[in-house]
């Protein structure tokens, strides 16, 4: 799958594809990355992008033109009709399920914005979605891109070498959207905590249940949110509802 990112600065993008269990997707070649700058598409001899925004008011705007000409000059060297995603606050939020999407696509071209916002000529003719990681603003679209492509490489086959490592972890539908159960390894004791027995036992039976159960007390504290979805959903049985209403029903 082929990643085309738009942004104004290409070098954040250079350790994905050399470093950590990402490097194995783009060394097998089952992602591909190519950087665009606007600035190369910019007619300031200067390579300037922004400009004032009318009706007044703090910050610049990306210019809807350069951002143009850079989308339908990647789109030139593409053999697909890629989608066109803008990671803004204002778009829908990143899960696993829309990292599942583009994980089994062709790739798609990211435009990383960046000032107090981008002209919405260029958004309306050109984004096909809009991204969030968050209620929250950063100051450009290119932390979120990286999140976005960490996130899809790890569900490539083979990029985690363990396949169960990726349905095992928080949100994957193999544990009900869940959080993931806290972990533990070497030594046994640490700070005069012991590793709990039950992990310990050898009995696989009695630590899925156990894990299981530490799966719904951390989503019942933490992320009531998605234990409303999930009841919604019909994913939970009688012994997990028992498992669940241990946490609704303590005091506060």
């Amino acid at each position: 799958m082929l990643f085309d990112v738009i942004t104004l600065f290409p070098q954040w993008f250079s350790l994905l594809p050399t470093t950590g269990v990402t490097r194995r997707a783009f060394e097998r070649e089952q992602m591909v990355l190519r950087c665009c700058n606007p600035r190369e598409f910019s007619d300031d001899p200067h390579g300037r992008v922004d400009d004032r925004p009318f009706g007044g008011g703090p910050g610049m705007v990306m210019q809807a033109d350069p951002l143009a000409r850079a989308v339908d000059d990647v789109r030139s060297r593409r053999s697909d009709a890629a989608d066109v995603l803008l990671f803004s606050p204002s778009g829908r939020r990143l899960t696993h399920d829309s990292v599942q999407r583009w994980a089994s696509g062709t790739g798609a071209i990211l435009v990383c914005g960046r000032y107090e916002g981008i002209d919405q000529r260029f958004i309306d003719r050109y984004v096909t979605e809009e991204i969030s990681l968050g209620d929250f603003v950063l100051s450009g679209g290119e932390i979120a891109a990286l999140a976005l492509l960490d996130a899809v490489a790890r569900l490539l086959p083979g990029v985690l070498h363990d396949a169960q490592s990726a349905r095992e972890e928080s949100f994957h539908p193999d544990v009900d959207g869940l959080l993931d159960c806290p972990q533990y390894t070497r030594p046994r004791e640490w700070s005069g905590v012991e590793v709990p027995p039950v992990l310990l036992s050898g009995d696989h039976r009695q630590i899925e249940h156990w894990r299981r159960e530490q799966r719904l007390l951390a989503t019942g504290r933490l992320r009531p949110d998605v234990v409303a979805q999930g009841r919604q959903q019909g994913r939970f049985g009688a012994e997990d509802e028992q498992i669940l209403a241990t946490i609704e029903s303590a005091p506060l």
